[in-house]
């Protein structure tokens, strides 16, 4: 069961690394919709401010994850900090992997031990310069992440959200189900079945461990779905239909209520 699959296969990750080497001064990173950001500390140390949350002194080789945009910045210490910093998306558009994680990630890079040999590439190639040195760093960069997803799953260190969800057995055979067959006309029946669970205790285990009701992750995978297709270029009949709903008017009711836009309105914003 790989419960990455599907979500990387309609939300592509797109990183790119923009800083690498000492870190002189303080570096600011504001909030952009749609952006994460990650930072590794290579050597040295730093201090991490996010906008209204305590600075956290960070001083061992550590990443530092942002999923959700989150105003910071990085202040270098005495003895200065050795960094590769970069941004990622997963494109335009509401989708679950951009809201998986609603709080920074902190984590000392000895703990990342399945990770030391995508760490060790990425260091190198961005410290040193190559030909092709940006194109590596940042499909590296999009491997360390999707290995951290895993990191994260595999741990069982998260409370609430999609990873999460994926982390437990029985949710993610639910979520993998909604995600492969969002046209199905699932009921919360049918979904707790998937899971091997009674409705009643599906129900409260997936709000409680994802953070929202089984019928509203549904809605909203829909939705960022359906984003993702109409930006491909397909007709919005097709795409209505592919997501579950009965045609374009039943999906145009969804995207007003959620987005306050009709799908053609939504889509012309984006390329404006």
């Amino acid at each position: 069961m790989d419960r990455l699959a599907t979500l990387l296969q309609h939300f592509h990750l797109r990183a790119r690394i923009f800083n690498s080497g000492p870190l002189c001064q303080t570096s600011r990173y504001d909030s952009t919709e749609g952006i994460g950001h990650i930072h590794l500390l290579k050597k040295g140390s730093l201090r991490l401010q996010v906008d209204g949350a305590p600075d956290r002194r960070v001083e061992q080789p550590s990443l530092i994850f942002f999923m959700q945009p989150r105003g910071h910045s990085l202040i270098p210490g005495p003895e200065g900090a050795e960094t590769v910093c970069g941004d990622f998306s997963f494109g335009s558009g509401r989708n679950p992997l951009s809201r998986a994680l609603g709080t920074p990630i902190l984590l000392e890079l000895a703990e990342l031990e399945g990770l030391g040999r995508t760490l060790e590439l990425l260091f190198d190639e961005a410290l040193t310069d190559r030909c092709g040195r940006q194109a590596a760093i940042d499909r590296l960069c999009e491997l360390l992440i999707i290995q951290l997803f895993r990191h994260l799953m595999d741990s069982n260190t998260l409370d609430v959200g999609l990873l999460a969800g994926l982390a437990d057995p029985r949710l993610a055979r639910a979520l993998n189900a909604l995600h492969e067959l969002p046209q199905h006309p699932w009921t919360l029946a049918q979904m707790a079945t998937e899971a091997g669970m009674s409705r009643a205790r599906f129900a409260s285990a997936f709000r409680d461990t994802v953070g929202q009701t089984p019928r509203d992750y549904l809605t909203q995978w829909r939705i960022g779905l359906a984003q993702a297709l109409l930006r491909e270029g397909r007709p919005t009949d097709w795409v209505a239909h592919a997501v579950g709903y009965s045609g374009p008017p039943a999906l145009a009711k969804v995207f007003r209520q959620s987005l306050g836009l009709s799908p053609t309105q939504w889509l012309k914003s984006t390329n404006t």
